[in-house]
């Protein structure tokens, strides 16, 4: 688990901005990793092919949703993560249990 110590900005020196470079660039590969991973990429490529699979195109999911059509795309090319209860709720859009999504 990582051990953070939060401290108020006003106490850390104007010298000390590496301090928050490196939390940054934590944060960043951190993201890159779990957005890059096999496992979400798999989840994409189903998302995709399950859309395809009952005819819809993403502006049509995107108002079964009620999201923007961009919200889609972007969760289908990999941009946005997905969490559990919207995958539900594609799935349940698709006809496909979560095992579909899941690798």
């Amino acid at each position: 688990m990582l051990n953070l110590k939060i401290i108020p900005i006003w106490d850390i020196p104007e010298w000390d901005t590496q301090y928050f470079t490196i939390i940054n660039i934590f944060w960043e590969i951190r993201m890159i990793k779990t957005i890059f991973s096999e496992e979400h990429k798999h989840i994409v490529t189903q998302l995709k092919k399950a859309r395809k699979e009952v005819g819809l195109n993403q502006e049509q999911v995107a108002e079964l949703l009620n999201v923007n059509q961009s919200f889609v795309s972007k969760i289908e090319s990999g941009q946005y993560r997905i969490d559990v209860v919207q995958l539900q709720k594609f799935a349940k859009i698709y006809k496909k249990s979560l095992n579909f999504f899941i690798k």
